[in-house]
């Protein structure tokens, strides 16, 4: 996986187990005006109860701007599900992925 800060740095590769090849983060400048959530690196995919775990810039990033992402990725699925209030992913604690 490699993390990148330009969108114009994305591909369409996909690896073997599905996930995109490059993800996009945000700048550590941006993660540097501090977070709205806490940083935390897994979720639960609702539709199948597996825990996937992220990268720590990813993480940051959603601790950052919870709604960059419109979807994430769900490792036992191996596919990219939707995130936000209508999303299939929750953190530990319960509340959705996203929001």
């Amino acid at each position: 996986m490699v993390l990148v800060t330009n969108r114009s740095e994305l591909t369409d590769t996909v690896l073997s187990d599905g996930q995109h090849r490059e993800h996009i983060v945000l700048t550590d400048e941006e993660i540097a005006k501090g977070f709205v959530r806490p940083v935390r690196a897994k979720y639960r995919h609702v539709e199948c109860n597996t825990e996937t775990l992220m990268p720590l810039k990813i993480a940051e990033t959603y601790a950052r701007d919870p709604k960059f992402y419109g979807s994430t990725f769900c490792c036992a699925c191996k596919g990219y599900f939707a995130v936000g209030e209508d999303g299939e992913f929750v953190w530990e604690d319960g509340s959705k992925v996203g929001s």
